[in-house]
């Protein structure tokens, strides 16, 4: 079952669809359940309304599995580079101008953007819902990939469990390294990551330099002690029709304990 409806984000100044996903049972349990916070919400349930046609297809997906979990979708702001803005916690730094061939201004909203889902959705969410409000987890595609690292290494005690599926982290990547580095990270349960080894298609060159940036990041967790979960993805392009081959995956790893 699927619930929309709008939510004020202060530090924005506008209002932002919210897509709920409530497993079959909900209405006739009594129960509280795991919440999975994701991003791009208009491309995580239905493929229609989804941006260019082709969503994750997660609406089908539970409804057939036996996975029992709340999944709260943000829709992504489409004007513009508002998503960059929101999905990059920083500006855009040189090794995003040396794979962009330019300098952008993009970025630096992210921190605002995650605090409106920690101080003004989640508190939401769990007073609407029947949630177990410790149990929360998220995870996002390309530069929601980003955003939900972030989320580990700023809330860590909040968002125990993290996916980070094709992430975008060339654009922030000097400083999410550098974030993952400096942050206490013990309380991160799971995390799954994956990368796929056809990207940016053909472009074998830039391929490569989009595997040793991504190679970079899962060093550093693992130098950290993290339980990663990472895997290359072998052909797989940077486009929804490959994503969503991996939602099993990406679910089985956060909440292999609840089946």
């Amino acid at each position: 079952m699927l619930e929309k409806f709008p939510v004020s984000m202060s530090a924005f100044q506008q209002d932002r669809m919210i897509r709920v996903y409530l497993p079959k049972s909900y209405n006739n349990e009594t129960k509280r359940y795991p919440v999975l916070y994701m991003h791009d919400g208009q491309n995580v349930f239905e493929d229609e309304g989804a941006i260019k046609g082709v969503s994750l297809g997660m609406k089908d997906y539970l409804d057939e599995s036996s996975l029992e979990i709340i999944v709260v979708a943000i829709d992504q702001n489409p004007e513009g580079d508002e998503r960059v803005n929101e999905y990059c916690p920083w500006v855009h730094g040189e090794i995003s101008k040396q794979i962009l061939g330019y300098a952008s201004l993009s970025g630096g909203r992210g921190r605002e953007y995650l605090d409106f889902v920690v101080k003004e959705l989640k508190p939401l969410i769990d007073k609407k819902y029947r949630t177990l409000a410790d149990h929360t987890s998220m995870a996002g595609i390309s530069l929601g990939g980003q955003i939900s690292t972030y989320a580990a290494c700023r809330y860590p005690q909040i968002f125990k469990r993290i996916a980070a599926i094709s992430p975008g982290f060339y654009r922030n990547q000097e400083e999410i390294e550098n974030l993952i580095r400096n942050s206490d990270l013990s309380a991160i349960e799971k995390f799954y990551m994956d990368f796929g080894t056809k990207e940016v298609g053909q472009d074998e060159e830039m391929n490569e330099v989009f595997l040793g940036l991504t190679n970079q990041v899962v060093e550093i967790l693992n130098d950290k002690k993290v339980n990663l979960h990472f895997q290359w993805i072998e052909g797989a392009e940077h486009a929804y029709i490959f994503f969503r081959k991996r939602i099993p995956d990406m679910l089985s790893c956060l909440f292999s304990d609840l089946k």
